[in-house]
């Protein structure tokens, strides 16, 4: 087997500038979730999964590919949210070996306290700094590499507030 080709200097530092930034807005992220409900990213994402889907609920199965985690990752994250109220499982009607996670009203109200925080950051770290046409850019290049790794890629026009992460 070859080894592929090293990075070059144009290549190096795209791929550092990206580690950095990405690492930063993650520590952000994260430290605006955790003093404003106690919540890390990936539990928060499960809430706002949760918010948009029909009847604020979802197959485990579902909520674990799009939130992109492994089942029993997954089903620790809901166990978690579980034992504080935020979301509550039930056997999925359709399917009696499914399991659905649900949004509790109280996971709601948790999320529509946090989600103003989770925006400011959002917007002063990473949206506000770019144009229209940068957005755009960066859309087609996060959606591009996502589905290189076979990815299902969400579609265009979707917000982001209490229903998206």
């Amino acid at each position: 087997m070859t080894e592929p080709p090293w990075l070059n200097a144009r290549e190096m530092d795209a791929w550092l500038a990206y580690l950095t930034a990405s690492h930063l807005l993650e520590r952000r992220i994260e430290e605006q979730l955790k003093a404003d409900s106690g919540l890390t990213h990936s539990q928060y994402e499960i809430l706002t999964r949760l918010s948009s889907a029909p009847g604020q609920r979802m197959r485990m199965t579902e909520l674990a590919r799009l939130v992109v985690v492994s089942k029993s990752g997954l089903t620790y994250q809901v166990g978690q949210l579980e034992k504080i109220g935020l979301v509550e499982r039930v056997s999925c009607p359709s399917d009696e070996r499914g399991v659905m996670a649900v949004l509790t009203g109280e996971g709601l109200r948790c999320l529509e306290k946090t989600a103003p925080g989770h925006l400011a950051v959002v917007r002063a770290f990473l949206i506000d700094h770019f144009g229209p046409d940068e957005l755009t850019s960066m859309t087609r290049i996060m959606r591009k590499v996502a589905s290189a790794m076979g990815a299902a890629v969400p579609p265009s026009g979707i917000s982001v507030g209490p229903g998206d992460g």
